[in-house]
């Protein structure tokens, strides 16, 4: 099968396998390992593994971390150096011992020991950071445990890529003198790449937004990136060490939320490919054969790095805290597929000594997302009764500590610039609060000003106790996380069902799931800033103040009604945020011949397909929330609100007459 051939079918296949997956509720990246496999030369053979795909693949994970330093900082990094230079090493270095020691009792070759032993020590980038990125945990304190331990495994590769050469002797130099002249080359382009970004990017893209040229800036973003991995790659490090360098620069400047939004595309296709290639590695035939094998060595490899992390973490760390961080990193990773293919290179062990190996592997990265995706859940459940009995102040002393004098108080879970707003007006008044915030750098300036804010995971229940909820006269939850509200919300109604709780949401698609699961208040802050902004128009066109009281009144009391759905024109859509079916105002005009002329609104039955029918303008004249016995005729626009799907369904009844299945009982 030729280039062209087999790229339409790895994107047909991808396109049908991602499909299924996301009906299943599973992460696309099982699907992407799926189709590697399927398709990879020891299965169906369609697609052939090559050197090009795996170069293609390789700037999957190259723009990936590229993003994940957009989110990062240098003091960040420097508050992270303890999940770097402490649990990172001793993950690395006792991983690195005890499964070279196995290799090498069953081997009796202690250069296949080290190349073994370093595989099985690595976890997977790729996965781990995606999966966080998609979860909004990049920046909790397990999220940034795991990510400090990977950014040390990278670095522990670049030793191992230069020591299998000289093991194999296939070097001129001895083993000191390489690791010193590629510690020396490490420095300097670190050290430049970072003198250099501080010096330049910013003027670089100053110069680039006055041409106010979309392609120009992506085109920008894309050359810096590659260009900062082939500079490290020059080096002797990774590819992804130096785009994360990249990301962090840039993350610095004005334009970190932009270059992400322009680099998200390369990324989330070209690492779909990356990890296609992980599933071509597979041997079917060696795995079906040797399958009891391969789950001993997953299995054992994920229990070792699973007891290992949570052990050293334990030592700064609550239980929970420590379990997903441990759970997070228990699994192998791609790394661990480059220092086997150079050991097989060089000659230092064969292909079918590897594919063991290389199985229990991929099995592990298939069964990552999964552990990543319920970390909270499979934490909980095996360690919630050691974190019940374990000593408080130990567990959330620091939230204790801040709200155990308070009594009445509110409780305001998210601390960014709408929760320290909320705090400045309780302050003003007079009345306690204590802010939950997942911040760390954040945390640390507001508690240095002297706000009563903690480091804690609002999520968490026993953090909610600790804030003194069964004392507390209000929770606040002024975070942008829906998925997080309904947790608080569940936990919160479950202690205290007496307790007002208002949400902040970004618009009224949540307002329902959040008033079912118990919210007192929801606040759509979009719709909000319309009703103000509203508000203050008609104020100064002389509009009565009363009459502009009366108006917001009345559409805060009909749950924003008025206000519900826009005309979203051309703008592009993030389906991964949104989702497919966003609902949205659609303005049909029906023509003399549209079925639905001379029919009364209600007998077309527009909630039976998901849209309610908004407004009817007739002759110039738009009459809001029409009654359901008007009769509709020829010329009348109908302004529908719904669904993508449920509009285009609509627009076909009105139009062509397509029958309506709806009871008339």
């Amino acid at each position: 099968m030729d280039g062209l051939q087999s790229i339409i079918l790895l994107l047909a296949t991808s396109v049908a396998a991602v499909a299924l997956f996301r009906r299943l509720s599973l992460p696309p990246i099982i699907a992407y390992l799926a189709v590697g496999i399927a398709l990879g030369p020891s299965a169906l053979g369609l697609v052939p593994e090559t050197e090009s795909t795996h170069l293609i693949a390789e700037f999957g994970v190259v723009f990936l971390l590229f993003t994940i330093g957009l989110e990062f900082s240098f003091p960040q990094l420097h508050a992270m150096r303890w999940a770097v230079g402490v649990l990172g090493a001793s993950q690395v270095l006792v991983c690195l011992v005890l499964f070279g020691g196995i290799a090498w009792w069953m081997t009796g070759s202690p250069e296949i020991a080290l190349v073994l032993g370093g595989a099985l020590a690595l976890s997977s980038t790729a996965i781990v950071t995606k999966q966080l990125t998609e979860q909004v945990e990049i920046h909790t304190r397990h999220g940034r445990r795991a990510i400090g331990v990977l950014l040390f495994q990278d670095l522990a590769v670049v030793p191992l890529l230069i020591a299998i050469p000289i093991l194999a002797g296939n070097s001129d130099h001895s083993l000191p003198v390489e690791m010193g002249l590629s510690l020396v080359k490490g420095v300097a382009v670190f050290g430049a790449m970072v003198w250099i970004g501080r010096k330049a990017l910013r003027p670089i893209f100053h110069e680039v937004a006055r041409a106010r040229s979309n392609e120009l800036f992506t085109l920008t973003v894309l050359l810096i990136a590659v260009a900062a991995a082939w500079v490290t790659h020059l080096a002797g490090l990774s590819l992804a060490l130096g785009a994360f360098l990249a990301g962090i620069m840039l993350g610095e400047t004005e334009y970190r939320y932009q270059i992400d939004a322009d680099i998200r595309p390369f990324r989330d296709v070209l690492l779909g490919f990356f990890f296609i290639t992980v599933g071509m590695v597979i041997n079917v035939p060696v795995l079906m054969s040797g399958i009891h094998w391969v789950l001993l060595i997953g299995l054992g490899m994920m229990a070792v790095k699973l007891l290992l992390v949570y052990a050293i973490a334990r030592s700064v760390d609550g239980p929970l805290d420590s379990g997903r961080t441990a759970l997070i990193l228990a699994n192998g990773g791609e790394f661990g597929f480059a220092l086997i293919a150079l050991a097989i290179s060089a000659g230092l062990m064969t292909s079918a000594m590897s594919q063991l190996v290389l199985a229990a592997i991929v099995i592990s990265m298939v069964a990552a997302p999964l552990l990543i995706r319920y970390n909270d859940r499979l934490v909980q459940a095996v360690l919630r009764p050691a974190a019940n009995d374990a000593d408080p102040s130990e567990m959330d002393s620091e939230v204790s500590r801040v709200a155990e004098p308070l009594s009445n108080h509110v409780i305001l879970c998210g601390y960014g610039r709408t929760g320290q707003n909320i705090g400045r007006f309780l302050d003003q008044e007079g009345l306690p609060f204590v802010a939950l915030d997942l911040d760390p750098k954040r945390v640390e300036e507001a508690r240095n000003a002297g706000d009563p804010v903690s480091y804690g995971d609002s999520e968490r229940r026993e953090i909610l106790h600790a804030a003194g909820l069964g004392r507390a006269r209000m929770i606040v939850l002024s975070f942008d996380n829906p998925a997080s509200s309904l947790k608080v919300l569940e936990h919160t109604r479950s202690e205290r069902p007496d307790i007002p709780i208002i949400v902040r949401t970004r618009d009224d698609r949540w307002i329902d799931r959040f008033e079912k699961a118990g919210a007192t208040v929801v606040v759509p802050e979009i719709l909000e800033a319309s009703l103000m902004l509203s508000s203050h128009v008609l104020a100064l066109l002389e509009v009565p103040l009363a009459r502009v009281f009366r108006r917001v009144r009345d559409v805060r009391g009909d749950r924003y009604r008025l206000l519900k759905g826009y005309f979203h024109g051309a703008e592009r859509v993030d389906l991964e945020k949104v989702g497919r079916f966003r609902e949205q105002l659609h303005a049909i005009t029906l023509s003399g011949n549209a079925s639905a002329v001379g029919r009364q609104l209600s007998d077309l039955h527009p909630e039976s397909i998901g849209v309610t029918v908004n407004a009817v303008r007739r002759g110039g004249i738009r009459g809001p929330q029409p009654s359901p016995n008007t009769i509709l005729r020829e010329g009348d626009v109908l302004v529908v609100y719904g669904t993508p799907e449920a509009l285009e369904h609509a627009e076909h009844i009105l139009l062509g007459g397509e029958a309506v299945a709806v009871s008339n009982s």
